[in-house]
């Protein structure tokens, strides 16, 4: 099926000129994929409801390896290659600019991979700053298959300690989640000079109440989902919401950008993070939704100059 709720969707309709024309609806009529798997979930939570949250649990934390699009292999053709070694498996690392040079890393958001950020990469450089992308584990060239929260985070500190002098992080959906809620810190607790976060949510319970009104799960879901995340990682899913543990990371300036338009998290949860977060600054944008916000020129300018 074509899952037009994912992150990704607009990535992946067509090439650009014709993604800045897609109509962005939410399944007019549900395909058959999603349907039967509705009809599952509704099944095993009246028969068998542990076995109905470990189904949607495992359905919450795997991401579709979307196929490459032609854009692609070329915005990693003149980067640098390695791995990085993490709880879930080699992660790829891509760089651009001077090896000795500050580096501003970049973390993508749910099923996206390093090469999303292709529009940001050169004024990066030009600006005189090394650039590091990864792909997160189970995206891109990363290994896993699932994956959550504290996994993807995990991987983004792997990648951090092995940078040298990190200037900035700029990450955007999950990856912001993930940056913000773990919290990602420079080695030693040196504080992180600049913090971009694009499209964040607010929290995971949020995000499990949007998921469990998508796959009409029952209420007791998101009750279940934090009550698993607690026993899991003996923090409560509250304490990983971008509002509460972001403050904790030491960034010294902290950019909240948001569109107002975004139809996958609500232009509101950007506030209520711009909000609880002593010092940052709210930068809202207009009709370029979730995605397009990564490619848009005049973001991107901001983002960089808000980097310095």
């Amino acid at each position: 099926m074509t899952n037009t709720f994912s992150p990704a969707h607009d990535y992946y309709l067509a090439e650009e000129p014709a993604i800045a024309r897609a109509p962005r609806v939410r399944y007019p009529s549900p395909p058959a994929g999603l349907r039967l798997l509705r009809w599952q979930l509704k099944v095993l939570s009246a028969v068998a409801p542990a076995v109905a949250f470990r189904t949607a649990w495992k359905v919450f934390c795997t991401p579709r390896r979307l196929p490459e699009k032609g854009w692609e292999a070329p915005a990693l053709a003149d980067a640098r290659r390695r791995t990085v070694p993490a709880s879930t498996g080699p992660v790829a690392v891509y760089e651009w600019g001077p090896a000795a040079a500050p580096a501003v890393v970049l973390v993508h958001g749910w099923e996206h991979r390093a090469s999303f950020w292709r529009a940001w990469v050169q004024p990066l450089v030009a600006a005189g700053y090394r650039v590091v992308a990864l792909d997160g584990p189970a995206h891109g060239a990363s290994a896993g298959k699932l994956v959550t929260l504290t996994d993807f985070g995990g991987a983004v500190q792997a990648v951090v300690d092995t940078v040298g002098e990190v200037r900035a992080i700029v990450a955007h959906s999950f990856g912001a989640a993930s940056v913000a809620g773990l919290p990602v810190r420079l080695p030693g607790g040196a504080p992180l000079p600049r913090l971009v976060l694009m499209s964040a949510p607010v929290g995971p319970r949020a995000v499990a109440g949007r998921f469990a009104d998508f796959l009409q799960l029952p209420a007791a879901f998101v009750t279940q989902f934090a009550q698993y995340v607690q026993q899991a990682t003996g923090r409560s899913a509250d304490s990983f919401g971008a509002a509460v543990a972001g403050p904790m990371a030491g960034a010294e300036q902290v950019l909240v950008l948001h569109d107002e338009d975004d139809e996958i998290i609500p232009f509101a949860e950007g506030r209520q993070i711009a909000a609880a977060w002593p010092g940052a600054v709210l930068h809202a944008t207009k009709g370029l939704g979730h995605n397009r916000i990564l490619r848009d020129e005049a973001v991107v300018r901001a983002g960089v100059a808000f980097i310095g």
